[in-house]
This record gives structure tokens, sequence and C-alpha cells, in this order.
């Protein structure tokens, strides 16, 4: 017959070793600082997104205003030039 083979199995551990918890407690603290992270970030983005926004609303302004007093809004910001069109044959 067949020899029968005897298994020895080990107790169950209750917890793990003090090498794998520090292991551990440093993988999931190193999770935890980078989502933290992300979502200051992210925060700074909304900010950033927020004030986009009121510049784009302020140019929007600059724009009627110089419309309505120069009768353009195309103007080189450098030197404050107004990029008037150039005319056609018909209109001179």
């Amino acid at each position: 017959m067949a020899k029968e083979k005897t298994v020895e199995l080990k107790p169950k551990a209750e917890k793990i070793s003090k090498e794998h918890l520090d292991q551990l407690q440093k993988i999931v603290n190193s999770i935890n600082k980078v989502q933290f992270d992300v979502g200051k970030m992210e925060v700074q983005k909304h900010h950033a997104m927020h004030e986009l926004s009121n510049m784009q609303d302020q140019i929007s302004l600059m724009q009627d205003t110089l419309k309505k007093t120069y009768g353009s809004y195309d103007v080189n910001v450098n030197d404050g030039t107004i990029n008037w069109p150039e005319e056609s044959s018909d209109e001179k």
C-alpha cells in the first residue's frame, strides 16, 4: 500500500510580524500622503480656474469698453496700437 503523507500545519498567527507591520504602515502612510497632496492640488486647481474665469470676464468688459471708445478692441497689447482691418479697394 501507499504511504500516507503527514502534513504539519503551522498554528494560525494572530498578528503579523513587527517588520511586516512597519512595512505595511509605511506603504499606507505614503498612499495617504499622496492622496492628501492630490486633494490639495485639486483645491489649488479649482481656485486657479475660478481666477481664470474672473480674468476672462474682465477682458470681455475691457473689450466692450474699447469697442465703445475706439470702435475696435483689436489692440496690440505691447504698444496699444489699434489693428484696424485693411480697407479694400471698394471702401477707398
